[in-house]
């Protein structure tokens, strides 16, 4: 079963996912006026919580779901509290986005020299075979170290709408596309959309949550 969040979360998780794309653009015209931040460096870096990623409302409850991954293993988000947890969203079938995301991924944790629990919910329940899942993850040279999350849509529309995911609609529509860091508590914690997602910031937010206790 996958629990449901309450539609004033998700309201709160959409206003937070607005205000990344803010700080991105905000991120992208500070580096043409001064340059290239230091290695490490990002948008939230300055902030009090030192996060390179964009901070998520705070509040947000916890989030868990249970699905099947690509080799038909029960997947529930709960058994994974405690560390950090690593969820995005991808089609199997996708050409632009998703390897892109998958080798941004597999760059942190290369950075990281090691993999944590990561998760690609799937977003196009008809197209997102088992099969189809299992070429893609090994294509991106990522089986082992993500899992690909499938369902049927009534399974899926929840966690969708938990994490304010636009699911793919057809051929020519484009989903959401966002990396996101759960707390050891399951908490979302930071977001990145697609034009903020790299290695390093996303293997510096993992570290910075692992610091936490």
């Amino acid at each position: 079963m996958v629990s449901l969040n309450c539609q004033c979360m998700t309201r709160r998780l959409q206003l937070g996912l607005a205000l990344a794309c803010i700080a991105a653009a905000a991120l992208a015209l500070a580096l043409a006026l001064t340059g290239p931040p230091r290695s490490g460096g990002g948008a939230a870096e300055a902030s009090s919580q030192g996060f390179d990623g964009a901070l998520l409302p705070r509040g947000l409850p916890p989030r868990d779901f249970t699905l099947s991954d690509e080799r038909g293993r029960r997947v529930s988000l709960h058994d994974y509290r405690g560390g950090v947890a690593l969820v995005t969203f991808m089609h199997a079938l996708c050409h632009a986005s998703c390897p892109i995301v998958a080798q941004q991924i597999r760059g942190a944790f290369d950075d990281l020299g090691r993999s944590v629990p990561a998760f690609a919910v799937s977003v196009s329940p008809a197209e997102d075979t088992a099969a189809a899942a299992r070429a893609f993850l090994a294509r991106q040279h990522v089986a082992g170290r993500l899992r690909f999350l499938l369902g049927s849509p009534a399974q899926l529309a929840p966690v969708w709408r938990a994490f304010a995911i636009a699911p793919q609609r057809g051929s020519s529509d484009t989903h959401t596309v966002h990396v996101f860091l759960l707390d050891r508590r399951g908490v979302p914690r930071v977001g990145f959309p697609q034009q903020a997602i790299t290695p390093e910031t996303i293997a510096h937010d993992i570290r910075r949550l692992e610091r936490e206790r």
